[in-house]
């Protein structure tokens, strides 16, 4: 495949025009050559994933988030905010990013969460980022909150009382502070998302809306599976591969 189809494909997958504002989606790194064969599928390109793709021989990394939000200055390899992209930019390898497009997208990241725990009839929110609907079976906070700790292999937060009845649910993978005062005047009894700050969960339990918060990297990563399956679909002389080296840079004790 050549890179300009990757970049189509990817563009229809998710839609650039879907991206928030402040975000920077599409092929930041350039490959030295046309012809994609292998692709590093990760979270983040950290340092270690760039090398892994160096490993690995892959032509391009694909990432949810993208290495370069602001202006750089200067690339340094001592620097973590350019190292990936100075290993990268040696050896020929190209990035391709997909995030708050992912995020919005049709089978991305927020439908993905929908699809995990039953959320049906789900309509966007949050500038048609976040995901809102209903579950099959009204469960109480507890129950649902125990389901998202397995479901995601992840040490849950909860804000609420543990006993309240949830119906309706609202979904923001990621960062979900901004999802707050929209899912609650939406009538969400819960807003699962992967973090969001003090004051913001000060801001729900006086609007009276439950929070989850399962993990940046868990709510997110949840994706790259069904788009590594879907890509492979749309196109099979490429080989995908997860990245071993990606991960939450938290741990669990």
């Amino acid at each position: 495949m050549k890179i300009n189809e990757f970049t189509t494909l990817m563009e229809r997958i998710a839609p650039k025009e879907l991206a928030l504002d402040f975000d920077n989606p599409g092929l930041l790194i350039e490959p030295d050559h046309a012809e994609v064969s292998r692709v590093l599928v990760a979270l983040d390109c950290t340092k270690a994933v760039a090398e892994e793709a160096v490993e690995w021989g892959a032509d391009l990394v694909l990432t949810h988030h993208p290495l370069f939000f602001h202006p750089v200055n200067k690339l340094a390899y001592s620097d973590p905010a350019t190292a990936a992209a100075c290993i990268l930019l040696r050896h020929g390898i190209g990035l391709f990013a997909a995030h708050t497009n992912l995020d919005a997208a049709h089978g991305g990241v927020n439908e993905t969460l929908c699809e995990m725990f039953g959320i049906r009839e789900a309509i966007p929110f949050d500038e048609g980022v976040g995901r809102i609907g209903q579950l099959k079976t009204t469960e109480t906070l507890a129950a649902f909150a125990k389901r998202v700790e397995q479901s995601l292999n992840a040490r849950v937060s909860i804000s609420g009382e543990m006993e309240k009845p949830i119906s309706r649910v609202a979904v923001m993978g990621g960062s979900g502070g901004s999802s707050v005062t929209q899912a609650a005047a939406q009538g969400a009894d819960v807003l699962l998302t992967g973090e969001l700050k003090h004051s913001d969960a000060l801001d729900a339990q006086m609007l009276g809306l439950s929070l989850i918060v399962a993990g940046h990297y868990e709510t997110e990563a949840i994706a790259l599976e069904p788009l590594m399956k879907r890509l492979q679909y749309e196109c099979f002389d490429v080989q995908y591969k997860l990245s071993r080296t990606d991960g939450s840079p938290f741990v669990r004790l």
